[in-house]
């Protein structure tokens, strides 16, 4: 039985594709462009009449943060509208839908980690955006998850780890310190969104709203110290606030994702980010310069 991966060129559904291997169909936006959601529930519903599907991860969405600011209506087609049609024709299928989501529907207050039952308050455009995708997968009435993410990084396009490492080349960086979350290796979710689809189609009573984070929670500061710290390169970080870094769209003080009952309900534990940073130098080290390589480790 073939699972669907909608988003095949992000971050997760990249690492869905790799891990998933015979598993896994993954298609890219190419095929199934989310601002067309008409367009991807029909394709949704031809695939599911052509082959045996077992489950659907929609790992597509716009992660624009600050271009939603200016463009929310369409980060609303593609973070709730799309979800919302494709979660429909999987329910009318009876295919577990998986839909990740992010830390950002909630305001960032306190330090408390932020549980699943927890009232969300997003703060900017995109957290409305996403949080309205959740509320369309519910609606639907099928078998799903909600799987609410925080920072996910990988070794491939735009995130943390490769901003970092793309400004090793200057002798120090400015990186926020008062925004605290859990780092999430793209391949550590990945193998949970398969795991929670494998669940789903046994026991679909586990539909629900889950948090999955790495672990430990740190600040963008601390994560960078650690980037530079395994990558063996000499790079000074200074702490900065939040204040002293402005973006069009404000982002949450406080990420932490409280993942108790995912582990409860799931068996899914936090996984170790430092171990999944490891695991995602190890996969770019191909790419790196002479001397560049890992302490430790032959790249000849």
């Amino acid at each position: 039985m073939t699972i669907l991966v909608l988003g095949a060129q992000g971050q997760l559904g990249h690492a869905l594709a790799r891990i998933g291997r015979h598993r896994v169909l993954a298609l890219g936006r190419s095929v199934a462009d989310l601002s067309d959601p008409a367009g991807c529930a029909r394709l949704l519903e031809d695939l599911a009449r052509s082959r045996p599907l077992s489950g659907v991860i929609n790992a597509a969405a716009w992660t624009a943060v600050d271009a939603a600011e200016d463009h929310e209506a369409q980060a609303h087609v593609v973070n709730a509208e799309a979800p919302g049609a494709l979660a429909r024709v999987a329910a009318a299928r009876g295919l577990p839908f998986v839909q990740p989501s992010t830390d950002y529907v909630f305001d960032g207050r306190g330090s408390r980690p932020f549980a699943p039952g927890d009232a969300p308050a997003p703060l900017n455009a995109y957290g409305r955006s996403k949080l309205a995708g959740e509320a369309a997968v519910r609606a639907a009435g099928g078998v799903h998850a909600v799987l609410r993410c925080s920072w996910v990084i990988s070794a491939r396009g735009r995130n943390f780890v490769t901003a970092m490492l793309a400004a090793a080349a200057r002798a120090e960086v400015r990186v926020v310190a008062d925004q605290v979350g859990g780092p999430t290796p793209a391949d550590d979710l990945a193998r949970a969104c398969l795991s929670v689809v494998d669940q789903l189609s046994d026991m679909p009573e586990k539909s629900g709203t889950y948090h999955y984070a790495g672990a430990p929670d740190v600040s963008w500061a601390g994560l960078a110290r650690e980037v530079f710290r395994q990558a063996n390169l000499s790079v000074a970080v200074h702490e900065i606030a939040s204040a002293d870094w402005p973006t069009p769209a404000p982002r949450p003080r406080n990420s932490r994702l409280d993942c108790l009952r995912t582990e409860q309900i799931l068996g899914l534990p936090r996984p170790d980010w430092r171990a999944g940073l490891s695991s995602i130098l190890d996969q770019m080290a191909p790419l790196a310069r002479p001397g560049q390589a890992r302490a430790g480790k032959d790249r000849a």
